[in-house]
């Protein structure tokens, strides 16, 4: 199989499709790999290091797009890269299509088929192409929001550990999955008052066995999730529902009830927020502040740590991308329930039930829609 590697475009977005390791798996099983020229420079694999292992450079995305049968990125892709698509394409990356309407449409309307990396599954209904980005947001999460505590960023001016004789910062983290195990296990290592709210009862006993007290668990109800928002300096945003958007848990008038100062950190903003108040920045402009409240809402936070993420994402997407191109997209896609899980649009059509709600566009079922590629 051809295999395209463009370079990403979203903004200060570093990271790469393919490490050349992963790269050089494919080759090695026959399959031709063209890189964009310069694609991996920002995670710290230079073109030499892809052609060591007998992947080809290209000069340009308009190359890579025109010579791949299947296009292997990290982020959704921008609209540009959305008007190289070709109903020959197959899109292995991450999509959230449910916080993103026009890129759900130009899916449609290119005719590829579009994998997207956080829905597929595994066998507990984990999401094992999500998990490794979720980790590193989690535990960025608090690393950005310790800084954004800072008075020169507009915060409170809070040192999250605090010191012998000053209380530490209270975090508090809406959601117990990967993303807030990570940013708990970050924000006690730090020394903060740290208070985890799930809607789980195993979750909630998993973490405080996993936290042997450090950590406070709560069962999220309205109440207690409106009482501990009150009472927080730091408030994670770490809820996930599989391939729908986020609910917003935290609405403006709540925020009005936040001391000024605090800071809110949005992982979940790629699937549109669990905060009212969120919306999407970048790396180089991370912040801006609602009522006093300070909100860091990047939408690809494990970027600013690419050459990290980047071989996280590539450990755990190259099973699959060599499925992809030992078998072909359709043969694999039928193989695998679990790769047929991250199937999200084909033959012009929403396979993925959730993002076809969310729009309230007709849900065609995966197997039906690849019978008419």
């Amino acid at each position: 199989m051809d295999i395209g590697v463009p370079a990403e475009t979203k903004n200060a977005e570093r990271r790469v499709g393919l490490t050349p390791a992963a790269a050089g798996e494919l080759v090695a099983r026959g399959h031709d790999v063209r890189i964009e020229t310069g694609a991996g420079e920002g995670a710290g694999f230079g073109d030499v290091a892809y052609k060591e292992v007998g992947a080809t450079i290209a000069s340009s995305a308009d190359q890579v797009f025109a010579d791949a049968e299947m296009i292997v990125k990290v982020k959704e892709p921008l609209a540009p890269e959305r008007a190289r698509l070709r109903p020959h394409h197959t899109l292995f990356t991450f999509l959230h299509l449910a916080a993103d309407r026009p890129q759900t449409e130009d899916l449609l309307a290119s005719g590829a088929t579009c994998i997207a990396y956080e829905t597929v599954t595994d066998d507990a209904g984990r999401l094992p192409l999500l998990a490794p980005m979720s980790a590193i947001a989690g535990r960025m999460s608090i690393q950005a929001g310790a800084h954004a505590l800072e008075a020169t960023q507009g915060g409170a001016g809070l040192l999250l550990g605090g010191v012998p004789g000053v209380r530490p910062g209270r975090v508090v983290v809406i959601g117990g999955g990967v993303v807030g195990e990570n940013a708990a296990e970050m924000a006690v290592g730090l020394g903060a008052d740290v208070t985890v709210l799930d809607r789980s009862p195993a979750v909630l006993d998993g973490l405080a066995k996993r936290f042997a007290g450090r950590v406070k668990t709560v069962y999220s109800t309205k109440a207690e999730l409106e009482a501990s928002v009150y009472d927080a300096d730091m408030v994670i945003g770490a809820v996930l529902v599989k391939g729908a958007r986020a609910p917003h848990l935290v609405t403006r008038d709540m925020l009005r009830r936040m001391r000024p100062g605090s800071v809110i950190v949005d992982v979940a903003v790629d699937q549109g927020g669990c905060f009212e108040t969120t919306k999407p920045t970048t790396h180089t402009n991370p912040t801006f502040a609602v009522g006093g409240i300070v909100h860091y809402c990047v939408a690809n936070m494990p970027g600013a740590v690419p050459r990290t993420s980047t071989q996280a994402l590539s450990n755990a997407t190259l099973p699959f991308t060599l499925s992809l191109a030992d078998r072909g997209t359709d043969a694999a896609l039928k193989a695998d329930p679990h790769l047929l899980n991250g199937l999200n649009v084909c033959a012009r059509g929403v396979t993925d039930r959730a993002v076809a709600e969310t729009f309230d566009l007709e849900h065609v079922d995966p197997l039906v829609a690849l019978t008419r590629r």
